[in-house]
């Protein structure tokens, strides 16, 4: 199977890991996916390590990791593969920090975390990468934020972040890290912050207005999307089940979610017992007065931008 010519939204099947595991840690830096670490069958932590060569799609196994480990988060700093915190076989968080040096083959310890956490969330930017949250020994939610020097190998506290949570999704974008997501304990975590790296300041946006663990994050042309999931039911509501769902919900990071006026129509028919789609109003708006007058339904004023001015009517039936 060749490399190139791949058609959008197809799949393509690679050759097998050698190696099963789940809860690896992934990585790609120049044409090679790194698979690091993990969960092997007996579920305990791996030390193996292993790449992809994408172009002639060949698995090679490479030095093993000096500290097994499960859940760890990793960062590519040039020909350098950060491996940063995850669990160990006796499932404690690790505060261990490894590189690999691709060019070399081999792996060299850094700057342990100021903290052992699993589910850390990283970020590089300019060369320095920044982890955020995690959880700790004691299995509580942590609100660390550090950034790592690679020229100093040491690690610098920064100001915590205002939800603390582990396994939360992260974006950088222009100058802010948004932070989205994550679980405290079992509980699925619907803050959405962000991180000014140059004001060292952070700024809470409107949380996800659904409660869903698992769901999958990822950020295109200036807005954050949350995908999927298992929902989880509200704290007071003590008769819903956690079901997964298809709920995709978007923020835009440039204008925010400014609320928008709809145009459109909907009738519920009696006969039918379904809602069915009418022409829109010729003029989107919210909060009109409205009248039904024989056969006609009139949408009066309301608010667009501003105050409407705005006197249309629908017709209810034909002739009119």
């Amino acid at each position: 199977m060749s490399a190139g010519g791949g058609r959008a939204f197809a799949w393509q099947v690679f050759p097998p890991m050698p190696t099963c595991r789940v809860y690896g840690t992934v990585a790609h830096q120049d044409g090679h996916l790194l698979v690091l670490g993990g969960c092997g069958r007996a579920g305990l932590p791996l030390d193996t390590a292993e790449t992809l060569d994408m172009a002639s799609h060949t698995w090679l196994a490479l030095a093993p990791l000096p500290t097994a480990r499960a859940g760890a988060a990793a960062v590519v700093l040039g020909k350098q593969v950060l491996v940063v915190g995850g669990v160990d076989e006796v499932q404690s968080p690790v505060a261990a920090v490894e590189a690999f040096l691709m060019d070399e083959g081999r792996w060299e310890r850094r700057a342990t975390l100021p903290q052992a956490a699993m589910g850390v969330a990283t970020v590089e930017r300019d060369g320095m990468v920044y982890a955020l949250g995690g959880m700790g020994p004691d299995t509580a939610p942590q609100a660390q934020v550090c950034v790592y020097e690679p020229r100093r190998d040491c690690w610098l506290s920064l100001p915590s972040m205002p939800t603390p949570c582990y396994g939360a999704s992260t974006f950088l974008h222009g100058n802010k890290i948004y932070v989205l997501g994550g679980r405290q304990g079992k509980l699925p975590v619907t803050a959405f912050e962000a991180f000014d790296l140059e004001a060292r300041t952070w700024t809470r946006h409107p949380s996800l207005p659904s409660r869903r663990a698992f769901a999958g994050c990822a950020m295109a042309e200036g807005s954050v999307f949350s995908l999927g999931g298992l929902q989880q039911p509200g704290p007071h509501n003590f008769y819903s089940r956690p079901h997964f769902v298809n709920t995709v919900e978007m923020f835009d990071l440039e204008h925010g979610n400014q609320p928008c006026p709809l145009g459109s129509v909907e009738s519920f028919s009696l006969a039918r017992r379904r809602w069915e789609a009418l022409p829109a109003m010729p003029t989107a708006r919210c909060s009109c007065s409205s009248l039904q007058a024989g056969p006609r339904l009139f949408v009066i004023g309301g608010v667009a931008q501003g105050p409407s001015q705005a006197v249309e009517a629908l017709c209810l039936r034909d002739g009119v």
